[in-house]
């Protein structure tokens, strides 16, 4: 069953509201692998301009015009495309003049420019399937089938497919209670309803298991106390696969440090290779930027709609995807790590490249680009970090400048004393202050001052993005934008540019940070005073081979914090 749903104005008290009046007609098409499977009609309404200001076109219920969108039919098991999206007008020109905004309908209201827009795709089901089917996961479930539906056949068969579950959940070979534990789970399912619904009951107990949930690292029998000493090949494969998987060791991991060989350098070395090459390398690009830069918060930007009228979902998401894909492939290509402040290329679908005002691309399938504007090169220039660092309605040099000096330049400031004020918009005359009056009117107070003097300037060189990360010449007071400014060692700079090279004048400060950020993700825990030692060989080492994304990986795979830990008191 596939139901779509509408979105609504908005809320009241918890109630759904009304969807808003539209004065033409649209169709909703419903596919299924490329083929049609519904087209739905919403019918438009001829409104007079006297008719619109009557408070009364805005009563009578229209909250269930969608109630009957939706498509039941029988679907085989297995991986499907299903696609909702309305048909394009066939005039080009009514299109441009009937959508002002590229944002569609979020206000409150009857305002007509405004076009419908899905908020919901349901898919339920399977209603009455007598058989499972086959699909890509069951095929990697059941690595046999039972020869016959004989106790012993079927017994043989779970116990083989319990025993391959086990070693990728438990991360290590599987012991007698480990299967006896799960077997007896699936005897009580087979006796239920058979041997499909066995493997399920044994598989639901499988995956609540402490062992599975949990990575236990338990010191050696006979130890000393406070003593360091290297990790097993098991307990290293773990450590690995979730440093750069995110996810569990696979087989060939797995043997390896079975074998006991996995600890050897060249073995060691090749694995990280052959697990960065692999796709599921994607998760270390994603969780590490959404956790070093700060990109899991794009998902919670909440622009002000009055001041950003076009920023919606699908921008929100863009933004947040040109990070990750630049990331990766600053990771793919083995690029130097400082090419994540230099690089003169991004990636753009139509819908960001006209939020940045870069003309000729067309579609929403994101492409790389070569920028011209030497402002947007590098991290400094993308739209996630500069909206992330800011507030709904304006821009915040403050959270710009931590972010640098936390993320950059690895010297965080102090926490900012309790009840700041805020800052003052106007005069006492009611004329707009820009950002660096205001800023200068919050430095007068002492207190303030010492921060403020060292996150204040970097923040100011990217006062020339919006909140939202587009380019602007003049701020709120309408006045040219000074972005100058001065680091505490005397460097002078003007604007994102001239940040990034008064950054990049000390080189082995990013790097080094780098290494900090990614070591506490691979650890998962923060560094302390002890690992600093390793920080400075792993950064050491890198900058001999030209500072490659791959040199700082493999340094804190060798690195001590990462094969070593230390005995419980």
């Amino acid at each position: 069953l596939i139901k779509v749903r509408l979105a609504r104005k908005g809320t009241s008290g918890g109630e759904e509201v009304d969807l808003p009046r539209f004065t033409e007609t649209h169709e909703l098409e419903i596919s299924l692998d490329g083929e049609r499977l519904q087209l739905f009609t919403l019918a438009g309404e001829t409104v007079s301009p006297e008719d619109r200001e009557n408070p009364l076109y805005q009563q009578g219920s229209r909250q269930y015009l969608d109630a009957d969108w939706q498509v039941r039919l029988p679907v085989g098991a297995g991986p499907r495309d299903v696609q909702v999206a309305f048909l394009k007008k066939p005039s080009a020109a009514v299109e441009t003049e009937r959508l002002p905004f590229l944002r569609p309908y979020a206000g409150a209201g009857g305002d007509t420019r405004y076009q419908p827009y899905v908020s919901m795709v349901t898919i339920s089901g399977p209603f009455g399937a007598s058989t499972s089917g086959d699909t890509p996961s069951r095929d990697r479930l059941f690595v046999c089938r039972p020869v016959s539906p004989a106790d012993a056949d079927e017994s043989a068969c779970a116990r083989n497919i319990l025993e391959t579950l086990a070693r990728r959940a438990y991360r290590r070979p599987v012991t007698d209670v480990d299967l006896e534990m799960l077997l007896a789970f699936y005897r009580d399912g087979r006796a239920e309803g058979g041997f499909d619904v066995g493997i399920q009951r044994a598989l639901e107990r499988l995956l609540v298991s402490p062992q599975f949930l949990l990575r236990f690292e338990r010191d050696p029998a006979g130890i000393a106390a406070d003593t360091n000493y290297p990790v097993s090949d098991l307990e290293l494969a773990s450590r690995l696969s979730f440093f750069l998987w995110s996810s569990v060791p696979d087989d060939e991991l797995l043997d390896v440090a079975i074998r006991g060989t996995l600890h050897e350098p060249a073995v060691l070395e090749h694995q990280v290779r052959r697990m960065l090459a692999d796709g599921r390398s994607q998760s270390l690009v994603n969780n590490f930027a959404a956790q070093w830069l700060f990109l899991r918060n794009v998902q919670a930007l909440a622009p002000d709609l009055d001041t950003f009228p076009n920023f919606d979902q699908s921008l929100r998401q863009d933004l947040q995807r040109e990070t990750e894909l630049f990331v990766e492939s600053i990771l793919r290509e083995d690029r130097s790590v400082l090419d994540l402040l230099t690089a003169s290329y991004t990636f753009v679908n139509e819908r960001l490249a006209r939020h940045y005002g870069i003309p000729n691309v067309k579609g929403s399938h994101f492409r790389r680009i070569t920028f011209t504007d030497d402002n947007r090169r590098g991290l400094l220039g993308h739209g996630s970090i500069l909206a992330v660092t800011a507030y709904p309605h304006r821009t915040s040099p403050v959270l710009r400048g931590k972010w640098i000096l936390e993320n950059l330049l690895g010297t965080p400031p102090p926490p900012p004393p309790a009840n700041v004020p805020s800052l003052e918009d106007t005069t006492s005359d009611g004329e707009v202050l820009s950002m660096r009056e205001r800023m200068e009117q919050h430095r007068a107070n002492p207190v303030c001052a010492s921060c403020h003097r060292l996150m204040d300037p970097p923040g100011f060189a990217l006062e020339n993005f919006d909140a939202v990360g587009r380019w602007r010449d003049r701020g709120e007071s309408f006045t040219a934008i000074n972005s100058s400014g001065v680091l505490p060692d005397g460097t002078m700079f003007e604007g994102p540019a001239g940040l990034r090279d008064a950054l990049l004048s000390r080189p082995e400060r990013f790097v080094l940070t780098l290494t900090e950020k990614l070591l506490t993700y691979a650890l998962g825990r923060g560094l302390e005073y002890y690992d600093a030692p390793a920080v400075r060989a792993i950064t050491r080492d890198a900058a001999r081979d030209d500072d490659r994304f791959s040199s700082v990986i493999m340094g804190i795979v060798n690195s001590m914090p990462f094969q070593m830990r230390r005995s419980q008191s």
